[in-house]
């Protein structure tokens, strides 16, 4: 712990298995580029139009502001659980991203006033050249800029050498109106090269796991009377338990939100009748046969052959919600049987007993697997259902792949390729600025409005995220591309499934069940689950 200007800082660590995934999400937050990358990343991502293309967001602007105003929104919807990752972190990342760009802001909006909005005349003269050159075709746009620099470069030298008839103050504003916004250009690139050097250090460091954790001093009161940061502190709060509910919704062919869609499932269902010698069968409920399965799937850890133990499995109840597959938000029930945003475990217990035939919610128990630094996560799930004497017990496997690639990509120096001088039969690759002229113009004409982020947003444009919106979900994609982790996913289904049949058959035993047909249907599941093939379990060939 260190104690700074802002107070007490705990340095972050994120040892979880999702640590390679949380941090490929929060690098989104130090990025540079064009933020059209973030609506193509999923096509419900909806962006509106700003008036001002000059005020249009860049890539990382866009994300810290549509994520921090989805998660910490004073009037936001409920967020999906995102499993796998620690969505705090990330939304922590966006918080000090911010940061370091408001410093920014505030420096480049000093520099604005004194060079820019003091000289506007010659300033709007330079503005103009920019436009013309970024609404110009690609091919020509270099040629536009530099053809529009050369022209107010003489009419900057035809006013210093002779401003007209004006003579005193005003001769001497002349002669000066289109050179200082030029020292001012200066002094501006130096504060954007900076900062966009300090953001790619933090986008690379993250990736490559040499980074600290994130610093928010905006959520850490200076006192009693800091209400801000107070009312930071409790959103980020909250949010962080509302990761931690039970409650999930099914939404059709999206699968389980925040768990990804059904990509296989296996019925064991029989006949409830008594074994040979008794006249009937000992009572018993639903929940006797999940508790024993969840019994069951705790000792998944270890195994009789050494290091034969599966690691990384979370064992709990789920409560699952059905919504429409084009819903665009989420609702938890409220009442005596929750806790916070979770089910209170004697409601989950009583759900398990209940008749839901014909109706919802319905209860799960399962286990979760988060793999691969995060960037898998297994969960395969049981229900237990009694309709008159018929025992089914129907296990579902979900699976949420990488995150998108774009996550992934390290920081470079932009680059490009020319002809070389006097060979021009062959090329080679210079490297570019990180900051370019056209990007210093941008920001230093956004800094002023950064601070009516409302404002900002009617001029430049601004992105909402997908709905119903979760940061592990939004951004997975599937599995099945990557040999091993397709392997994964198949391959821990099949102890799964088995140890359910044996919670099963261990109860009915004891309940004096004929065990029989439900022994010859488990043999049978056990034959097919060795030879699975993923599909579309939640799409039904049916009219």
């Amino acid at each position: 712990m260190s104690d700074g200007p802002f107070g007490p800082q705990v340095l972050r660590t994120d040892p979880s298995p999702g640590y390679g995934a949380t941090t490929s999400l929060s690098s989104m937050a130090y990025r540079d580029g064009d933020f059209q990358q973030l609506i193509d990343l999923h096509p419900e991502t909806k962006s509106k139009a700003g008036r001002i293309k000059l005020l249009s967001p860049n890539l990382g602007e866009a994300f810290c502001e549509s994520l921090i105003r989805r998660t910490l929104g004073a009037k936001r919807k409920p967020i999906v659980p995102s499993y796998g990752v620690q969505p705090r972190i990330v939304v922590e990342h966006a918080l000090e991203a911010e940061d370091v760009r408001h410093q920014r802001d505030k420096q480049l909006t000093l520099v604005s006033a004194v060079f820019g909005l003091l000289f506007l005349p010659g300033t709007l003269l330079w503005l103009i050249v920019f436009e013309l050159a970024r609404r110009a075709p690609e091919k020509s746009r270099e040629l536009t800029q530099n053809a529009g620099i050369v022209v107010v470069v003489l009419i900057a030298a035809l006013l210093a050498w002779r401003p007209g008839s004006v003579t005193g103050f005003w001769g001497l504003y002349l002669r000066v109106m289109t050179i200082v916004p030029l020292v001012g250009w200066y002094v501006s690139r130096r504060i954007c090269l900076n900062t966009a050097e300090k953001l790619r250090a933090r986008w690379n460091g993250l990736l490559e796991g040499t980074a600290m954790g994130p610093t928010v001093p905006g959520a850490v009161p200076k006192g009693p009377d800091d209400h801000k940061a107070e009312n930071q502190r409790q959103r980020l709060a909250e949010m962080l338990a509302e990761q931690d509910t039970n409650i999930g919704h099914y939404a059709g062919p999206k699968g389980i939100l925040g768990l990804g869609p059904r990509w296989a499932s296996w019925s064991l269902a029989e006949q409830l009748t008594p074994a040979e010698g008794h006249a009937e069968i000992r009572p018993f409920h639903n929940n006797d046969v999940v508790r024993k399965i969840e019994e069951h799937l705790h000792r998944f850890g270890r195994s009789a052959v050494d290091k034969g133990g599966i690691p990384h499995v979370m064992v709990d109840h789920w409560v699952l919600l059905p919504i429409g597959e084009s819903a665009d938000e989420i609702s938890r029930p409220s009442g005596p049987d929750m806790d916070g945003h979770r089910m209170r475990p004697f409601s989950v217990t009583e759900l398990a007993d209940k008749q839901t035939f014909g109706q919802g919610p319905r209860h799960y128990v399962g286990a979760q697997f988060v793999l691969w630094n995060g960037q898998l996560v297994i969960t395969l799930m049981a229900t237990v259902t009694v309709l008159h004497n018929t025992l089914r017990i129907e296990v579902t496997g979900h699976a949420l792949g990488p995150v998108h690639g774009l996550f992934t990509k390290k920081a470079a120096p932009p680059e490009k390729t020319v002809a070389k001088t006097g060979k021009f039969w062959e090329e080679r690759t210079i490297t570019l600025p990180i900051v370019t002229n056209a990007e210093v113009v941008r920001l230093a004409t956004r800094a002023p409005f950064t601070w009516s982020q409302g404002l900002l947003n009617y001029l430049g444009g601004s992105v909402k995220l997908p709905e119903p919106f979760g940061l592990r979900h939004a951004w997975a994609t599937r599995p099945w591309g990557h040999r091993f982790m397709a392997d994964d996913a198949i391959r821990v289904a099949t102890p799964f499934l088995r140890a359910c049949h044996a919670a099963t058959m261990e109860l009915l035993a004891d309940h004096d069940v004929d065990l029989e047909r439900f022994q010859a249907r488990s043999l049978m599941l056990s034959g097919e689950v060795q030879s699975i093939r993923p599909g579309k379990a939640d799409v039904y060939d049916a009219d």
